[in-house]
């Protein structure tokens, strides 16, 4: 599959979405975990979201306006966007500034 360039930007999105891969999450909270600021995050969730990566949803009116927010956007991997996401993590940290591999388990094991 071919995706978008892999910066160290969209590594750490990756790595936020890899931390709970079935878990939806909306930019604010991406922004917060990835240290990213939205103007940065927004145009990597919609080059991700053209890769095939991951969708989108806007969530329920009816789950924001009681608590007086703005209504979030949600993303989510697609069905094998994980695990591309996941090879491309790997790939990008397999190999330290000083040329020598790095070894890193698997999210969740």
């Amino acid at each position: 599959m071919a995706g978008p360039r892999m910066t160290p930007q969209t590594i750490a999105v990756l790595r936020v979405l890899l931390e709970d891969p079935a878990t939806p999450r909306y930019g604010l909270d991406i922004a917060r975990r990835s240290g990213l600021k939205t103007g940065t995050l927004h145009p990597i969730l919609n080059r991700l979201q053209r890769a095939g990566l991951i969708t989108s949803s806007w969530e329920d009116p009816a789950d924001h306006e009681d608590q007086g927010r703005p209504r979030r956007r949600y993303y989510r991997f697609t069905d094998s966007g994980a695990a591309h996401a996941y090879r491309a993590v790997m790939r990008a940290e397999a190999t330290t500034t000083d040329g020598l591999p790095t070894l890193r388990s698997q999210p969740g094991h």
